[in-house]
């Protein structure tokens, strides 16, 4: 029988996360791979669920989103950017981030058409654009200055006749960069000159260290109308696993993507969508301290990470740690990633996966350090034995 998969999916098969996952749980490996926190969120936002639970919010909410969830995702909006969005018609809670960018990628995008993208790029964007039928123009990051960046020329030489959309993560997944006012401004100038959406990740916008800002693409002038605005609980909370999500973006955009939205899922858990509200409203404290703890542990694990060979890279922002393996003897971060857990005992993601161009990451390795100090301290023993 022949593959039944469509052609254009074929590509993909089990995401890295899932195969890398499974190596640590079949070897006992401690997994600084994939990014969720081993610790929960804050004790009253959890309890906000199982009230909401327990209270019956147990049926299908709105298809937009609970109301409250609407309402606070715009008052903190307001607050943290200036932005003004209408919670009845300008914010639509999506199941996670990954669902509000598939959905929005589907929505605005016809087979054909372009969609620009910073490589290594979250792998879900490639997927996304691939169900759309349309084409990944990827633009790659690369080290300078000790953080990566992208060059304007190449960014500019991506847009085509057919570019329809440019997807910008910031903070950047998988290697840490917190785009600048000055990268913004020539992604907001090259979105104007050729008439672009721009569909902003922003899941890690309240994970910064060292007092980088983050700025959404959508407070620069003129790009509040042509932004798809996207962020989660899941990060800022350490509830991953809630999937819940939302985007902010003028009501014509709002309304094409709830149209492909409700044919994905419908509509996102009510007893979730209450506790965020209220996370939002009442936990951001407990955010701040969360950026301070991760910001040790980015240190700890740096430091770990240097002092067994490997050459590593300060994010300014999310989870995750960019290591360079070549110092060390090695060349192509997929197959150390596959022997890591009889090399050390350690289970780590290959950057390589989130290119187009996977030679052009061959030699990076992205560890997590959204994991006990004790964890993180046992890993870093483990890895010495590279050396």
């Amino acid at each position: 029988m022949s593959d039944p998969l469509v052609a254009r999916m074929r590509a993909f098969g089990t995401t890295i996360f899932a195969e890398m996952s499974a190596l640590a749980l079949r070897t006992g490996s401690i997994n600084l791979g994939q990014g969720f926190p081993d610790t929960d969120g804050p004790p009253a936002l959890l309890e906000r669920a199982v009230e909401a639970i327990r209270g019956g919010a147990n049926q299908y909410p709105p298809g937009p989103g609970v109301p409250d969830l609407r309402q606070a995702v715009s008052e903190h909006r307001r607050e943290h950017y200036g932005l003004h969005y209408d919670p009845d018609g300008e914010i639509l809670v999506t199941v996670g981030a990954t669902e509000a960018v598939a959905a929005s990628v589907l929505a605005l995008c016809e087979p054909g058409d372009e969609v620009i993208a910073f490589e290594p790029y979250y792998d879900s964007y490639a997927a996304s654009v691939a169900l759309a039928g349309a084409v990944l123009r990827p633009v790659t990051l690369r080290p300078a200055g000790g953080r990566f960046t992208f060059d304007p020329a190449e960014l500019r030489a991506a847009v085509g006749p057919r570019t329809r959309a440019i997807l910008v993560n910031s903070p950047h997944n998988p290697t840490g960069t917190v785009f600048t006012r000055e990268e913004l401004e020539t992604i907001a100038g090259l979105c104007a000159e050729h008439d672009l959406t721009a569909v902003t990740d922003e899941v890690y916008e309240h994970l910064t260290f060292d007092g980088a800002p983050h700025v959404p693409l959508a407070t620069l002038p003129g790009m509040r109308e042509r932004t798809v605005m996207i962020s989660s609980a899941g990060k800022t909370f350490s509830v991953t696993g809630w999937k819940t999500g939302w985007i902010c973006a003028p009501e014509p955009f709002v309304r094409a993507v709830q149209t492909v939205k409700q044919f994905l899922t419908f509509t996102a858990s009510a007893p979730w969508q209450l506790a965020v509200a209220y996370g939002l409203r009442h936990e951001l404290g407990w955010v701040a301290s969360l950026r301070d703890e991760l910001q040790a542990k980015r240190d700890r694990l740096m430091a770990g990470l240097s002092a067994a060979g490997f050459d590593v890279y300060r994010p300014a922002g999310t989870y995750f740690v960019q290591a360079d393996i070549r110092p060390l003897g090695f060349s192509d971060g997929l197959a150390l990633t596959r022997e890591l857990p009889a090399l050390a005992g350690v289970v780590a993601i290959p950057t390589q996966a989130f290119y187009a161009h996977p030679e052009r990451g061959r030699h990076f390795v992205r560890f997590a350090f959204c994991k006990q100090d004790a964890v993180i301290d046992e890993a870093v023993a483990r890895l010495r034995k590279l050396g």
